[in-house]
């Protein structure tokens, strides 16, 4: 493999814990160095046991963090400063011991310190015998951090140290150093671009106490401001009432809760973006009357709710979208899936229109996957199997990524 510099002047922290696979961390380091980056590493007491800190210094050219102090008295390892100094962190291999603690946020040794300080994407790569792997536990704490932004890049299937064969073997150092290579080539895709994105729910008040919604979680646009950030952009995330999950750096969260709140803050934003993808379920009724306090149900005033539609704010950014602009909808639909989604991308003038099915397992409100396909205006349409809202989130991103290069 040829690398050249490809990864001149980025910075990379390495973790190792310990695992028998370590001695395969040694040949990442050395692709990571010849390829341009700086490497500093970080062990955990375990790792030590596998691999030698006198190995790992000589071939990252630089001190290997093992401890908080550095063995001179007084001295201090400054884990937040080498968590700020970092392009990325990967942790390689990855033990189901250090996994319980990156799921649980325990910070016993240096390299939890600096795991738990990073601001930079995480990377990493687990590795262990094949029933620990596939455990439960294992696969739960994997979905946990996976939740919190850390990008797992899957163990492999192959001969384990227990002289087993099964799941559980690290990826080789090449594959790792790819990742980590398309990552970097990933980040600056978007720089300079301003997104829009709508996420969540609205809330429409009945009164005092009552509203109209639905059962949208906002993870999916979540995970799309996400993907789009790491890719570059600037991103203003306009969302519903729904939980406050982790951001990317990069992404301005605006809290709203009814469908006129979020077109308000569409119309201040949607004029100056380069692209939006509106991803929010917005309530398409809201009641025609607001009670200012609660309705009694001796009243009698549930029973009968006069209704009006809520402002149409995809077809706002459709109307008023201009030469270069590219808008992506959602759609959810429950039957004739693609006439209806293909329908609504015309009317609303999108470049492409996201559509997924209440008829698909695992898609949908609450979940932690999708399914989905992406339907463009110039009629072809692109599937994708089931999987991780992050993932699908990626792949909505890299289209938008080819419809920006095309205008």
């Amino acid at each position: 493999m040829r690398m050249g510099m490809i990864l001149s002047g980025k910075k990379i922290v390495v973790g190792i814990t310990g695992g028998i696979a370590a001695y395969k961390t040694t040949f990442l380091i050395r692709m990571l160095r010849k390829s341009g980056a700086e490497v500093k590493v970080v062990m955990t007491p375990g790792a030590k046991q596998f691999v030698t800190p006198l190995t790992l210094g000589t071939l990252s050219g630089n001190p290997v963090w093992t401890e908080f102090e550095n063995g001179t008295e007084g001295v201090w390892n400054n884990h937040v400063e080498l968590a700020l100094w970092a392009d990325m962190m990967v942790i390689a291999p990855l033990t189901a011991h250090t996994l319980s603690k990156l799921a649980s946020g325990r910070s016993d040794n240096l390299l939890m310190a600096v795991y738990l300080s990073a601001k930079c994407p995480v990377v990493v790569a687990p590795a262990m015998d094949l029933d620990m792997y596939k455990h439960d536990t294992t696969q739960d704490n994997l979905r946990v951090i996976q939740s919190h932004g850390v990008q797992v890049i899957p163990a492999r299937y192959g001969e384990l140290a227990s002289g087993l064969v099964g799941e559980g073997r690290m990826e080789e150092p090449e594959q790792i150093f790819e990742f980590i290579r398309a990552s970097f080539l990933r980040s600056n895709r978007l720089a300079g671009k301003h997104i829009v994105v709508t996420a969540g729910p609205t809330y429409e008040s009945i009164d005092a106490v009552r509203f109209i919604g639905n059962y949208s979680s906002g993870k999916m646009g979540v995970e799309v401001a996400n993907a789009l950030a790491r890719q570059g952009a600037r991103v203003t995330l306009v969302a519903g009432p729904m939980n406050k999950f982790n951001l990317q750096a990069g992404v301005q969260r605006v809290d709203v809760r009814s469908a006129e709140e979020m077109l308000k803050v569409v119309e201040q934003h949607w004029n100056n973006a380069d692209a939006g993808i509106f991803a929010a379920a917005v309530a398409d009724f809201r009641p025609k009357q607001l009670h200012s306090g609660k309705i009694k149900k001796e009243e009698g005033g549930l029973q009968h709710i006069e209704l009006e539609e809520t402002p149409d704010i995809l077809a706002f950014a459709g109307t008023r979208k201009k030469v270069g602009q590219v808008l992506i909808g959602f759609a959810l639909e429950t039957a004739n899936e693609e006439q209806n989604a293909l329908s609504k991308l015309k009317r609303k003038n999108l470049d492409a229109i996201v559509l997924n099915s209440l008829r698909d397992s695992g898609a949908g409100f609450g979940t932690d996957t999708n399914k989905i396909s992406i339907l463009g205006k110039d009629g072809n349409s692109t599937k994708f199997e089931l999987k991780p809202k992050r993932e699908v989130a990626e792949d909505i991103s890299d289209y938008l990524v080819q419809l920006l290069s095309h205008d």
